[in-house]
């Protein structure tokens, strides 16, 4: 069994991947209170499908980018418990989840994350024959910025305010808006791809782990 575990933003996600089934999983909208939440969160979700923490064999964690506080709340609580049960950790960027849950197409992706204060972060990817493959680094901007530089069909997922979406939809012509339901960031997508990393032995070091910081945003990918 895998435990995934997603604090990159307000929203928080958990949830249990057996290679089969996701037997387990939570999303919710937590803002400011993380880290009184996700023990007992983790601990009523155990509770529910009915098993212990000795059937967790691996961790999969989001490293970000995202809320600094967040995404440190989340990785020292996967820290503690990797290093404590000696059990193999992945850390997987936040973007990678959010691209995943979209079915590959023609066009571009734009993967995006609420960053604070009126900023996006935001993650652009390509499609491949195997799903979408991240291009150039993420970086934040605004939705009024995003939607300016958007000249060619692309696609929008991820957490967007309803003025977000607003700004975005005015390029209706180039940007394809993701449903409200489809941009839900969802732990059943982090565990999948941290369960498909740890069978491959592709592992990170529990101590090292670190979470991706943002860069200011400029032009896009080419």
């Amino acid at each position: 069994m895998l435990l995934a575990i997603d604090t990159s933003t307000a929203q928080i996600g958990l949830a249990l991947y057996d290679g089969a089934t996701v037997p387990g999983e939570l999303v919710w909208q937590s803002r400011l209170h993380h880290t009184e939440q996700l023990a007992p969160a983790l601990a009523g979700l155990l509770e529910r499908v009915g098993v212990t923490m000795d059937s967790v064999k691996a961790l999969g964690v989001a490293i970000g980018p995202g809320s600094f506080t967040s995404l440190r709340v989340g990785l020292a609580f996967v820290k503690g418990l990797a290093l404590a049960r000696h059990i193999p950790v992945v850390g997987i960027p936040t973007l990678d989840i959010v691209a995943a849950s979209v079915p590959p197409s023609d066009r571009r992706l734009a993967a995006v994350l609420q960053a604070g204060r009126g900023r996006l972060a935001v993650g652009w990817y390509k499609p491949t024959g195997s799903g979408w493959q991240a291009y150039g680094p993420a970086v934040t901007t605004t939705a009024e910025e995003l939607e300016k530089k958007i000249r060619k069909p692309a696609i929008v997922c991820g957490e967007l305010t309803a003025e977000d979406r607003h700004h975005l939809a005015r390029r209706f012509k180039n940007v394809m808006l993701a449903s409200p339901a489809q941009c839900v960031r969802r732990p059943g997508v982090l565990a999948e791809i941290a369960w498909n990393r740890w069978q491959a032995g592709k592992t990170d070091l529990a101590a090292s782990l670190a979470p991706i910081y943002l860069h200011v945003a400029g032009g896009l990918p080419a």
